[in-house]
């Protein structure tokens, strides 16, 4: 059998004979798990898929695109502000629940000081 390399430009498929369980967590979550039964030397690898599990037995595995995370352009001590792959600006802000009484002041203040960093870089 051969070895695949995702790093490769070549894409192949390579069919395996093996046995497939399907359950359930404790907690409802499903599970499935396949046990090759041949020699076989894959490159390993973990990601985020999509699973499909038909009616019929048949489990289809597709890999999600990876997220492209927004490069912040400011920061401040709980927010950012960054520009979005859609070309949207995005102010992000988050702080622990239990400072909720200096939510609204910490807010106005880092909202207003990216503000006023705008300003200055983008002579608005």
């Amino acid at each position: 059998m051969e070895k695949i390399n995702n790093k490769t430009n070549i894409q192949r498929q390579v069919t395996v004979d093996g046995m497939m369980v399907f359950g359930q967590t404790e907690d409802g979550l499903r599970t499935a798990d396949f046990e090759c039964c041949e020699d076989v030397h894959l490159e390993a690898f973990t990601g985020k898929c999509k699973v499909q599990i038909m009616r019929d037995g048949n489990v289809y595995i597709t890999e999600l695109p990876k997220r492209v995370r927004n490069q912040a352009i400011f920061r401040e001590d709980n927010s950012s502000l960054s520009l979005g792959q859609d070309g949207r600006y995005y102010f992000y802000f988050s702080l622990p629940e239990e400072l909720i009484n200096e939510l609204p002041k910490e807010l106005v203040r880092q909202a207003s000081a990216i503000a006023n960093k705008v300003i200055k870089r983008f002579e608005i």
